[in-house]
């Protein structure tokens, strides 16, 4: 199924991985915007089930769904998914986020023109981010305490493993323009 990929066409594909809130969706908005890439969200797969079965789109939705599904199809599922979508995209450049453990990066390694990029920052940084955005229902209520043990979560508990696979690395405790500028670095350069 995937031992071929992009075979006919040259891509530069971008996973990012980074913990919540870290400045992933930053970076794929300016991608898109600036070099106009292709973006894919493991979340998106999550989001169109649930939006499909009536389901709210929490947290905990997603992460049970997310494991429902690894369990009964393998946890490369999502990546199988998402490097399928990937294959038909005419962009030369695609970027996507949510890559959360290492059999689901295993799948991009294979494909020729990929590189991670993971993006860090502080955690007091990334909870008023986190709080400020409030993506799913009940973000904006949560306690830091809170927001750090959903770090270590079985969704999440497996990023730090993935992070240091990472072919360059982002700072994102600064301002936008600080990350937009690393983002052009990785363009240019990589």
């Amino acid at each position: 199924m995937l031992n071929r990929p992009f075979a006919k066409t040259k891509k530069i594909i971008i996973g990012l991985v980074g913990e919540i809130a870290c400045g992933k969706g930053a970076a794929v908005d300016y991608l898109v915007k600036k070099y106009k890439a292709g973006s894919y969200r493991y979340s998106s797969i999550l989001r169109d089930i649930l939006d499909r079965i009536y389901e709210k789109q929490t947290r905990e939705n997603l992460t049970n769904l997310s494991d429902w599904l690894r369990k009964k199809f393998g946890q490369d599922i999502l990546s199988k998914t998402l490097a399928r979508d990937m294959e038909k995209n005419k962009n030369k450049l695609i970027v996507f986020d949510g890559i959360r453990r290492l059999p689901e990066l295993n799948i991009f390694k294979k494909i020729p023109g990929f590189i991670l990029v993971r993006i860090v920052g502080d955690p007091k940084i990334r909870y008023e981010r986190f709080i400020k955005r409030n993506e799913n229902p009940g973000d904006n209520k949560k306690t830091y305490q809170r927001f750090l043990r959903d770090l270590k979560g079985l969704s999440d508990y497996e990023i730090p493993k993935v992070m240091k696979q990472a072919d360059f690395e982002i700072n994102n405790d600064g301002v936008l323009k600080e990350l937009h500028k690393q983002v052009d670095q990785i363009i240019l350069n990589g």
